[in-house]
């Protein structure tokens, strides 16, 4: 994490004593977030990432900031606090998160603003070239009227994958109730049949990852169709590549899966997911060229 946080209106220091035990959303994982890659200053898929927000914070009851600019704004002097630092925040990740303060049986006494906004930067995080995956059955009930939202209740998505690095693995493919493949802990994921590339529907209670909207809605390769399937892990085994997307890794192959025989174990080529990270890097960096501010001096 870098030396400033955003908590409000005021950018703070990491290190200040701010949070109140009184809020709920602490205690109770009682709010919505989501991780943003920053790229030359600019924060990628912005629109993507405040309008997901949005939707789960309606869905979870959490209050919310109405203006998308007015949040954008304030994310932005985040950075632009941070970028003196041997200009950390340049390129970096940011995570916002919106916590409801009042409600349930324990909310804290006196005054209290409904809703607190919290945000940091930090480095990018070092992703090998390729992940080995874990299997987890019954890990998502795609039934739940809130599967599918991305909020702070974490704990369980953090005991997978930290579970996953003790034996040795990257990342955990998790099931749902019906058998199904729905996503990893903070990764959607997609298996290639020739030219067709599938990662699994939101009916089975995935969360809709902005990378993964943007390769189903905005990316586009010649030759190649991109679309939801149900997945089963023999379509897996049988894919003849499989991949996983999320905001930090964009696409990352997966060379194993635990109990399965998948595409590059048995020597398959990378061409199809290498195909679409090319067109994938060109589209942010279009992104980023239409967007970026003449204002900062690196």
């Amino acid at each position: 994490m870098h030396r400033y946080l955003l908590h409000n209106d005021e950018i703070r220091d990491t290190g200040a004593q701010d949070l109140s035990a009184g809020q709920v959303g602490l205690l109770n994982g009682w709010g919505v977030f989501s991780t943003i890659r920053v790229y030359d200053g600019v924060m990628f898929a912005w629109e993507r990432h405040w309008a997901r927000m949005h939707t789960d914070a309606a869905r979870m009851r959490v209050p919310f900031p109405p203006d998308r600019e007015w949040l954008a704004q304030r994310l932005q002097r985040l950075m632009d606090a941070n970028l003196p630092n041997a200009n950390p925040a340049w390129n970096a990740t940011l995570r916002v998160a919106v916590i409801r303060n009042r409600g349930g049986m324990f909310e804290g006494p006196g005054p209290m603003r409904e809703f607190d906004i919290i945000a940091f930067t930090a480095d990018v995080n070092r992703w090998a070239d390729t992940v080995k995956l874990g299997l987890v059955p019954n890990a998502r009930y795609a039934a739940s009227e809130f599967a599918g939202t991305k909020n702070l209740s974490w704990s369980e998505n953090l005991t997978w994958y930290e579970r996953a690095h003790d034996q040795g693995l990257d990342e955990v493919v998790l099931l749902n109730e019906r058998g199904e493949v729905c996503e990893c802990t903070s990764a959607n994921i997609f298996a290639v049949q020739g030219d067709q590339v599938w990662t699994p529907p939101l009916a089975s209670g995935c969360l809709p990852g902005v990378t993964r909207a943007l390769l189903l809605e905005e990316i586009r390769v010649p030759g190649l169709q991109i679309g939801e399937k149900t997945l089963l892990p023999a379509d897996l085994e049988a894919a003849d590549e499989v991949f996983i997307t999320s905001t930090t890794r964009e696409l990352l192959p997966v060379v194993s899966v635990e109990g399965l025989k998948v595409g590059l174990q048995r020597g398959e080529n990378r061409k199809v997911r290498e195909q679409l990270q090319k067109a994938f890097t060109a589209y942010v960096k279009n992104y980023i060229a239409s967007r970026k501010r003449t204002d900062i001096i690196v």
